[in-house]
């Protein structure tokens, strides 16, 4: 029988905790994989005991099968006209075999039923850990990720989750106890070289079996490290549409994908030649070994020796033995990936949290609006090259502070900060007083909120969107904060309302309207702490003179950090910060800045210039 080669083997409750966060896991043992994975299994101890009886139960059925079927044959040899050619043979022995074989089935059916619940509950448990885990990596971890390489390395652990309970329980150790009864008792029954032969040829086909999956692993591995790049490149691509149609880059795109496809067809070409070459030289070794017991019994039933039950049960006690051993390829080399595939996804669960709580990390309680310092931060994404140099500056409880400056300046970099996407280099930032260090991350988040620059929605509804700055707030709350945004009139526009599905990650909506959305949200959040990242960046300018009123009033009576380019947004704030390659190099009010006529009042003069030339270009239109 030939066995198809797939991807993947053949996952979901509460588990053991998630480790602390170490260093990405160096290349593990198999054996170590196998012991990380059993106190997940272990949740459901009474289970996997019960499943083990049932399993053992199964295989002493399975084993009498044969046995019976000796008698049976035996029981032909009754003369003719014995009466228990019709008692014996017929109400006995078939009634007996029939219940061996249901026995058979049925527990191994009940095995399955009974482990299901600690199969399904393992893989829920291992991919919620590896769910939250992502959320608690660090941006940094999520800006060099790739989407669809990752997504299939987590697909494929959770699959080889079941898959490696079901091939290990359902397929290795029911073989394992079937060889032992059936070596046993051939060796009892028999003379000992039956056992010896079929030993023999077991320990010949697993050897082979073993050695040749071995050196295809790496042919396995290649076509799995092809199939994620291939996949990867199809994500990167449909997740930039717009960019492709805008550069007219379909054939590229299309192109690119089909290199990766064909180097991923010479791979699996190269996967499928070994299994063929693996699959004849077992079928080789097992007919080998059956033409020996065969004729060894053949000689005891003719010297006399043995009987022609006992041949019939010999012959039936190798197809059952060799049935799943001829699965045994595919069965090794299905486990050896899904400890693979596992081990990718435990390395996962132990990548390094480069931002995590302290150890006595508070909470952070914070009703009334409270004063945010920035003192002396210094701050590199990467060493060797600064972004923020020996940052000061304090936000008054309850006012607004803005900060401009040409872009790399290091502006939305200060909201990352607060954020504690990163931990800074230098100096601290306290928030009441507290050193954010020592503040627990979601008191700290809870906190703030942000209307981002660059605004990306779930592909779910208008409402669902809004609602995420306050999961569980009511209809009427939603349609609040969306009125305050100016975007309630646009909303009841459409034919479904609030209803209205938002496509992947905003992109049915216009930057402006998604930019709206996103500051419902945070007004709907209602924080005492605000940051505006360019909160009016994708609008129009009558839509930002009505949204900035409405953001001033959101900012009234709050801690606010606003972040802009363009400075006719900011002119209200109490204090203006400019800064220039990460240091602030002007501060004060619109007004005392202007005054000074220094780089401040160059940029207004060059946006007040601007604005006027492009005035004047709608006016002659």
């Amino acid at each position: 029988m030939r066995r198809a080669e797939t991807l993947s083997p053949p996952p979901a409750a509460a588990g053991p905790a998630a480790p602390a966060a170490g260093p990405a896991a160096a290349a593990r043992s198999d054996w170590a994989t196998l012991a990380r994975l059993l106190p997940y299994l272990w949740v459901y101890k009474f289970r996997v005991i019960a499943a083990l009886a049932c399993l053992i139960t199964a295989k002493v059925a399975n084993v009498g099968v044969p046995l019976l079927l000796k008698q049976l044959v035996d029981a032909l040899s009754i003369p003719l006209g014995d009466p228990r050619a019709a008692l014996v043979v017929p109400a006995g022995l078939l009634l007996a075999y029939g219940a061996l074989r249901l026995s058979t089935s049925l527990f191994t059916e009940l095995r399955e039923l009974v482990f299901a619940k600690a199969t399904e509950g393992a893989s829920r448990s291992i991919s919620l850990q590896v769910f939250q885990h992502l959320h608690a990596l660090s941006l940094r971890f999520h800006l060099e990720r790739q989407t669809g390489g990752m997504t299939r390395d987590i697909e494929r652990g959770t699959r080889g989750v079941q898959s490696l309970i079901s091939y290990s329980l359902y397929s290795i150790l029911p073989t394992l106890v079937e060889v032992s009864l059936v070596l046993g008792l051939l060796a009892v029954k028999f003379d000992a070289m039956f056992a010896w032969i079929t030993l023999a040829a077991l320990v010949v086909y697993i050897g082979f079996t073993v050695l040749v999956t071995e050196w295809r692993t790496k042919f396995r591995k290649t076509m799995n490290e092809l199939d994620s790049s291939s996949h990867s490149k199809a994500i990167d691509s449909l997740l930039n549409y717009e960019t492709v149609k805008y550069f007219n880059n379909e054939d590229f795109e299309a192109k690119r994908y089909d290199e990766s496809l064909d180097r991923l067809r010479r791979a699996k070409l190269k996967s499928q030649s070994t299994l063929s070459l693996l699959n004849t030289g077992q079928q080789l070794l097992i007919a080998i070994a059956l033409i020996a017991m065969l004729w060894r019994a053949t000689e005891g039933v003719v010297s006399g020796r043995m009987t022609l039950g006992d041949l019939v049960m010999i012959n039936a006690f190798m197809i059952q033995l060799y049935i799943p051993l001829n699965f045994l390829g595919v069965i090794y080399r299905e486990i050896k990936q899904a400890l693979t595939d596992l081990d990718k996804m435990f390395d996962l669960l132990e990548r390094e949290r480069e931002v995590r709580d302290a150890p006595d990390a508070q909470d952070l309680h914070a009703e009334a609006p409270p004063v945010v310092r920035f003192e002396n931060v210094g701050f590199a994404y990467e060493a060797g090259r600064p972004i923020l140099h020996g940052l000061s500056f304090e936000i008054p409880a309850g006012h607004t502070i803005a900060v401009v400056g040409p872009s790399g300046a290091g502006k939305s970099t200060l909201a990352r900060l607060l954020y504690r996407f990163y931990d800074v280099s230098e100096g601290r930032i306290t928030i009441a007083g507290h050193d954010i260090r020592q503040l627990t991350q979601a008191s700290l988040r809870r906190a703030i909120g942000i209307v981002p620059q660059d605004t990306v929605l779930f592909n779910d509804t208008v409402a669902y969107n809004i609602a995420y700055g306050r999961p569980g707030a009511t209809q009427a709350e939603i349609e609040a904060a969306a009125q305050a945004a100016r975007i309630h009139g646009f909303i009841a526009s459409t034919p479904k309302g609030y209803g209205t599905m938002v496509g992947e990650r905003g992109l049915k909506l216009s930057g402006g309207e998604k930019q709206r959305v996103a500051i419902a949200r945070t007004l709907l959040k209602n924080p005492p702490i605000v940051i505006f990242d360019e909160a009016t960046s994708a609008l129009d300018s009558a839509n930002e003179r009505a949204i900035q009123a409405e953001l001033q009033t959101a900012a009234r009576n709050k801690t606010a950090l606003v972040i802009a380019h363009r400075l006719s947004t900011v002119v209200d704030a109490d204090q203006i910060l400019v800064m220039e390659a990460g240091r602030i190099v002007e501060r004060g009010t619109h007004a005392e800045l202007l005054a000074r006529e220094g780089r401040y009042a160059q940029m207004w003069a060059l946006q007040q210039q601007g604005g006027a030339e492009a005035a004047a270009d709608v006016a002659a239109s």
